[in-house]
């Protein structure tokens, strides 16, 4: 008979969090972005493996039924100041939610929806203080929501407040979707998550799980496969949109079974596969023409998570 005692216990949702963001950062290639074996000029591996412990209360804090903008700012505040700059703000804005479900034990996307759907005003709040630890890299709002630009901070508190918006009311403001064309802005990718119910972290969850290899080699292979996708939402807010679906494309080439790439019904079979040696040279291209596709990290990250909560295994 086995020795209860040595059985390994239920997995706690703040170290499969933390373990989400090391494997993410330490997955390569990842065109582009920080990953083992690339440095950026002003942001280096290290910074992040300080930011994922850092951001560890927060975590806990969303873990333990804290409020999610309460949980947020705490794990944004603590990854600035164990790294000394921004790592892992989207990841944290998207680990929040799902850490909130999984601790209810009911990580889905109707969990989901309903774990956003309660967010408040003072979580709002709370997100909008989060600037104030870090620089994050934004788009201007409309000119009729000026007063609620996340760069104000603290400051946008009474106009939050004055028009009762929680914080997936303000997610949604970013989440509109665009237009196909080919100057048409490009959503606020995380912020579709928190108004859709994560299903671009779902799908991708799912091909993590049914990949095969180190769990790193698979984050390389999702963040090639995402951003192949949809073009990201950072690169589009530093370079334009035309830049940002022309490194989707450059990405797409890739990818196997292209007509796939951004299919959910694709469980039958092997996810789709992605060339990592042509990855690796269009991460040095990236790196060269500056282009930085972090939130198609940010997504990696939460898939990551999701995979380990529904079994996958570093090491296995």
């Amino acid at each position: 008979m086995t020795d209860p005692t040595l059985q390994p216990p239920a997995r706690d949702p703040t170290d499969d969090a933390v373990l989400a963001l090391l494997l993410e950062v330490s997955g390569t290639p990842k065109p582009g972005n920080v990953d083992r074996t690339r440095d950026l000029d002003d942001l280096h591996f290290e910074a992040f493996l300080g930011g994922a412990v850092g951001a560890r209360k927060g975590l806990e804090m969303a873990a333990t039924g804290n409020s999610l903008g309460t949980a947020f700012e705490r794990a944004v505040a603590g990854m600035a100041d164990r790294a000394g700059t921004n790592t892992q703000f989207g990841c944290l804005l998207l680990l929040v939610p799902l850490i909130a479900a999984a601790s209810k034990d009911d990580l889905s996307p109707e969990s989901l929806d309903r774990v956003t759907r309660s967010s408040t005003v003072d979580d709002a709040v709370a997100f909008y203080r989060a600037f104030e630890h870090v620089d994050v890299a934004v788009g201007d709002p409309p000119a009729e929501a000026a007063d609620l630009d996340v760069r104000r901070g603290g400051d946008a508190e009474p106009a939050l407040r004055e028009r009762g918006l929680s914080l997936r009311d303000v997610l949604a403001l970013s989440a509109t979707p665009d237009d196909g064309g080919s100057e048409g802005d490009i959503p606020d990718r995380n912020a579709q998550e928190w108004v859709e119910g994560f299903p671009r972290t779902f799908r991708e969850a799912d091909r993590i799980r049914r990949d095969s290899g180190p769990l790193t080699d698979r984050a390389a292979r999702t963040f090639v496969r995402q951003l192949a996708a949809e073009p990201d939402t950072l690169v589009a807010t530093n370079h334009g949109p035309a830049v940002a679906r022309d490194a989707s494309r450059r990405a797409a080439e890739l990818v196997g079974q292209t007509s796939e790439v951004n299919h959910t019904n694709d469980a039958g079979g092997a996810p789709p596969s992605v060339d990592l040696d042509g990855a690796e040279e269009l991460a040095e291209a990236f790196v060269a023409e500056g282009i930085n596709p972090g939130t198609t990290a940010d997504l990696t990250c939460a898939a990551l998570f999701v995979a380990l909560r529904r079994g996958a295994e570093v090491g296995r």
